[in-house]
């Protein structure tokens, strides 16, 4: 059974979890772990959802696949010596694929996972992510070795289905995209700095800054 361990901390964006939980979980011969600093109560970045974590990092010490969610937290965690962080730099060593959706690549980044590779993340932290050595990329889901990068949040859908592709092949990945139904077709096509309107990319801006 492969296993994957899916990181978590306080102060995380949930879907950038969730999404990638929701499609591993659908995939036959993967185990999916959440674990985190501690055992306990864990709750999101907006404070309103508690989740109970059962696994701590020591219990998941050598995952084949680990995967790092982002969120404000990570800003606060992504420096040496944080038990995140030196549980990334330690697993990488022997896992098949090392993974993060949104700002979790600043973690990865922290822990060395980075350095010379091109990666992507959320469109506002490029600037942050360069700082670890990184190659910011605006593609949406970026695989170099055996790391992938997804950018920002609903992102983490497309990266989790890309590593079923390179794990099991398309038509696994095909059956899960199916089975989740994941068809996006949004009222506004304004989900890129590419796409958006200027306005918008500044107010967006300046309300993560904030955040």
């Amino acid at each position: 059974m492969t296993r994957v361990a899916i990181a978590l901390y306080e102060g995380l964006t949930l879907l950038d979890a969730i999404g990638p939980y929701q499609v591993l979980t659908l995939v036959p011969g993967l185990e999916v772990v959440v674990c985190a600093e501690r055992t306990g109560r864990l709750s999101d970045d907006q404070n309103l959802i508690h989740l109970e974590i059962e696994h701590t990092f020591d219990d998941v010490a050598t995952p084949d696949v680990l995967l790092v969610p982002g969120g404000p937290g990570s800003r606060r965690l992504a420096v040496a010596g944080t038990p995140i962080v030196d549980w990334v730099q330690s697993a990488h060593r022997s896992t098949t694929w090392t993974t993060s959706v949104c700002t979790g690549s600043l973690i990865l980044g922290a822990a060395g996972v980075l350095d010379g590779l091109k990666a992507t993340t959320h469109w506002a932290s490029y600037d942050a992510l360069a700082t670890f050595g990184a190659l910011p990329s605006s593609d949406r889901v970026v695989v170099d070795g055996k790391v992938i990068t997804g950018a920002g949040v609903s992102a983490g859908i497309d990266m989790a289905l890309r590593l079923v592709v390179e794990m099991f092949g398309i038509e696994m990945a095909q059956a899960v995209q199916l089975g989740i139904e994941y068809d996006p077709q949004p009222p506004t096509d304004a989900g890129s700095v590419a796409k958006a309107p200027p306005e918008i990319v500044e107010l967006v801006r300046a309300v993560v800054a904030e955040f």
